[in-house]
């Protein structure tokens, strides 16, 4: 298969796994949220809402806010998750929004499945004058030998939530373990369960602590 296909079959494949994706992926701090959301700002969209986790925390501070999502078992778990807030097909490269009627679109999480060439001017055409664009992601520190070895098992870097069945499930929802095929997931998925039961560093413990780091980028339209 081909580089370009792959990505986009990693991309789409959250739907099928969208109960797994709101167990076990985290949300974000309040301190990146206040860094990337405009002083004035009313109206946001969250698009790539996945299930609503940073919509949930949008939601509290108030906002007018609309959520576009591609996937539809996605958009499903969202409005369970977060009633009331609408909901709408999209992507970063094709919003059905009007052009400048939001002040702030976040994507989180989600960035590096878009086409920036497409997405770029699509953002710039629903954002009011001096609208901004904020991305964040939440990325695993790897200070701990166990944690080290979870990413060498999975392939791929991140962050899961902080109890053994969390951190079970954020594997889980990852693309790249979503897409392998059946014999090989399970075997993955055996191994993170062998290693969080067994790794003399998470023993003794329910939970399991895990230092994290959220990465967020910001740009500006002009007033």
């Amino acid at each position: 298969m081909a580089f370009g296909e792959w990505h986009r079959v990693q991309a789409n494949s959250f739907g099928a796994v969208a109960d797994v994706y709101e167990r076990g992926r985290p949300s974000y701090p309040a301190e990146a949220i206040d860094w990337l959301i405009p002083a004035r700002a009313t109206r946001v969209a969250d698009v790539g809402a996945g299930t609503g986790k940073l919509t949930r925390q949008l939601r509290e501070r108030g906002l007018d806010l609309i959520a576009v999502e591609p996937s539809a078992g996605m958009r499903e778990q969202l409005r369970r998750a977060v009633p009331g807030v609408p909901v709408v097909g999209g992507t970063a490269e094709q919003m059905p929004l009007a052009d400048g009627t939001v002040d702030a679109v976040l994507v989180a999480q989600a960035w590096h499945w878009v086409d920036p060439a497409r997405a770029v001017p699509e953002v710039a055409r629903v954002l009011a004058p001096g609208g901004r664009l904020g991305l964040l992601w939440n990325r695993r520190v790897e200070d701990e030998a166990w944690v080290a070895d979870l990413s060498t098992i999975i392939g791929s870097r991140g962050t899961p939530g902080s109890g053994r069945d969390e951190m079970t499930d954020w594997v889980a929802s990852r693309s790249y373990v979503i897409t392998l095929p059946d014999e090989r997931r399970h075997s993955v998925l055996a191994q993170v369960r062998d290693l969080l039961g067994s790794h003399p560093a998470l023993a003794g413990g329910a939970g399991i602590t895990l230092n994290m780091v959220t990465r967020c980028s910001r740009a500006d339209l002009p007033g």
